[in-house]
C-alpha cells in the first residue's frame, strides 16, 4: 500500500466477515495484542461486530472499518472507556505503513468532536517504538491492568 492512500472510515458491518476473520487470524497480530488469545471464526467475528456496534449505540461513536484506496486495511477508532476515549488501530500487516496517516485522519476527527477532550492509547509492553505517538503530543500517564494484562497508557489532549 502506498503511504499516501485515500483513507476512508466505514462501519464494521460493511466488511465481509471472511475478511475480518482472515485479518484477525494473522499470527503477526498476536505479537502486540495480548488479549487476542482465541482463534477467530464466524461466531467470534459476529460477537466482535456486535460489541463494536453496541458502542456506537451507547456512545454515538465506535470503531470503524478502515479502507485505503477502497480496500479493507484494518479496523480502529475510538471507544469509550470510563471517562476516556481510547483510540485503537489494528491494521493488516500489508498496511502497517499506513498507521501514521490513518491516525492523523482519526485525530482530525477527534479534534473536531466536542465530546473528545483527550484521547488515550493503551500499548502493550511489547510495543517499544512510541516516538511517533510522542511526536503527536501523547504522554505516558502510567501502567494499567486491562482484562488481566498490563498496558502502558498514553494521553493526548485534543484541544
Amino acid at each position: 500500500m502506498p503511504p499516501r492512500a485515500d483513507i476512508t472510515f466505514k462501519r464494521l458491518t460493511e466488511v465481509q466477515p471472511e475478511r475480518l476473520i482472515a485479518h484477525m487470524s494473522d499470527p503477526r497480530l498476536a505479537e502486540h495484542m495480548p488479549l487476542l488469545t482465541e482463534a477467530w471464526d464466524t461466531a467470534m467475528c459476529a460477537a466482535f461486530i456486535a460489541a463494536k456496534e453496541a458502542c456506537w449505540t451507547r456512545d454515538g461513536l465506535g470503531h470503524w472499518a478502515i479502507f485505503a484506496d477502497g480496500d479493507y486495511a484494518g479496523w480502529g477508532g475510538f471507544q469509550k472507556e470510563g471517562a476516556d476515549w481510547d483510540y485503537g488501530l489494528v491494521l493488516k500487516p500489508a498496511c502497517f505503513g499506513l498507521g501514521t496517516a490513518i491516525t492523523r485522519k482519526a485525530l482530525e476527527f477527534a479534534r473536531a468532536d466536542a465530546r473528545i477532550p483527550w484521547i488515550t492509547f493503551l500499548l502493550p509492553p511489547s510495543r517499544r517504538h512510541v516516538r511517533g505517538l510522542e511526536r503527536l503530543g501523547a504522554r505516558m500517564v502510567g501502567e494499567i491492568d486491562y482484562e488481566g494484562e498490563v498496558f502502558r497508557k498514553y494521553r493526548l489532549e485534543t484541544g
